[in-house]
């Protein structure tokens, strides 16, 4: 450590000489005027020998080891502007000194300063205190700790640990299968209310009528190639009169309808179908001051069954959907329970009457705006011996969400019934509600 304290008193007075003949070379070249090239480069060359002796003398600091003087930043205080630490006089001339605080190197550097300081004072340049006035770090900076703060990680759970399972984790996969069903419908009950005053000119009586309706659907599609569509009608409707002696109630609107279709899918939107058309009624049907029945449940029942193919209808915006099928095969089967209306429906001395035809069935509805909307169904049927043709319309105005207006058209034609000498084989139904609906 002597040879430590040897090289770095040397180290420091080069360093400090060569500051202060610098410092004097500068004053004395204000006052004298500039020398010649020769006296300059002669001073260059001086200057660069001098530096040589400096590095070689550094060299001789390989006993230091070299490594910790690369690295260590208390050897600064060797080769900056001489400078009074007050750390180094203190330590030097303190009793106090503790043995937990001896550093060897430290304690070199001290002593070689020190031995400056006290035997070559004039090359001090600066003092700790001046180098204090003209600026050092804030205390409040230094000592306040600096808290980050950072809600992410407040708000995550640290585990100290992290323990890796030894056997993979075994993952369960479900498969949702897909629901290709679709449940629907809709309900209505209607009101019509007509009153007519005894004295009124034209004649006529007052009545009451009302109509229930429910419609319900159930469709599979799995959007490749099959299709099963179930769709179940139920009517029915009664009226009041005051002129019929004989019934309180008659009905005015019956029906009850299951069409079903399994289709495969023939290209894009037609379908190989197979078609199930079935019909029949409610409750009696009568008329006013008339004893005879004229239609009951199961009298008739008609049954139609035909093989062919079906459109689907759907535009871009969806107003306008629905279907057509078109059954060139038909099989049609009718069955009358009561024998007294056997006549009435030419099943002649059966119950059942049986024939071969085609078939058309439409049905569509457009949606004209958000508050009117129009269904309508065409069923045409010819055996080729008779022709049965049914076009049945509603037009709907919602008022509000759950009440609506009706109007129901109904226009028929049947060539097997007895020809009338008004109407020949038309018929027609017609009747306007205002009540209650509701879809689902």
């Amino acid at each position: 450590m002597k040879t430590i304290h040897i090289v770095a008193v040397i180290a420091l007075l080069l360093f400090c000489n060569d500051v202060c003949a610098q410092r004097i070379k500068d004053e004395h070249n204000k006052t004298e005027e500039m020398p010649d090239t020769t006296a300059i480069l002669r001073a260059y060359i001086d200057s660069l020998q001098m530096y040589k002796q400096k590095v070689d003398s550094l060299e001789a600091i390989g006993a230091l080891q070299r490594k910790t003087l690369d690295t260590d930043g208390r050897f600064f205080r060797l080769f900056s502007p001489l400078t009074f630490f007050h750390s180094s006089a203190a330590k030097n001339l303190s009793i106090f000194n503790s043995k937990e605080d001896i550093d060897e190197i430290d304690d070199e550097i001290d002593d070689a300063l020190m031995h400056v300081y006290l035997n070559r004072p004039d090359l001090v340049l600066d003092t700790q205190s001046d180098i204090d006035k003209a600026g050092k770090i804030r205390s409040d900076v230094v000592e306040k700790k600096v808290k980050v703060k950072n809600d992410i990680l407040d708000r995550v759970e640290m585990k100290p640990e992290v323990v890796l399972p030894t056997t993979p984790p075994t993952t369960e996969l479900v498969i949702m299968k897909p629901n290709f069903w679709k449940f629907d419908g809709n309900g209505n009950i209607q009101f019509i209310q007509n009153y007519v005053s005894e004295n009124w000119y034209k004649g006529g009586e007052s009545n009451y009528s009302m109509v229930g309706e429910i419609t319900l659907n159930a469709n599979y599609n799995n959007k490749s190639k099959v299709k099963f569509e179930n769709k179940l009608e139920m009517k029915l409707g009664f009226q009041t009169s005051r002129g019929d002696t004989l019934h309180k109630f008659k009905t005015n609107n019956d029906l009850i309808r299951y069409t079903g279709k399994f289709g495969l899918q023939a290209h894009k939107q037609w379908y190989y179908t197979l078609q199930l058309l079935a019909y029949t009624q409610f409750a009696k049907g009568l008329k006013s001051n008339d004893d005879k029945v004229y239609s009951d449940f199961m009298s008739p029942f008609n049954l139609n069954l035909g093989l062919g193919l079906d459109y689907t209808v759907a535009t871009k915006n969806n107003r306008l959907t629905g279907n057509v099928n078109m059954s060139f095969l038909s099989f049609n089967f009718r069955y009358v329970d009561r024998h007294n209306l056997w006549s009435s429906y030419n099943t002649g001395n059966h119950h059942t009457l049986e024939e071969f035809g085609s078939q058309l069935t439409t049905n569509l509805e457009w949606k004209i705006s958000d508050q009117i909307s129009w269904k309508t169904r065409v069923y045409w049927y010819t055996s080729y011996h008779r022709t049965q043709i049914e076009w049945e319309n509603t037009l709907a105005l919602k008022v509000s969400k759950y009440i609506s207006t009706h109007i129901f058209m109904f226009p028929r034609f049947d060539d097997n019934n007895k020809r009338d000498d008004k109407l020949g084989y038309f018929q027609f139904q017609e009747y306007c509600s205002l009540g209650l609906s509701y879809s689902f």
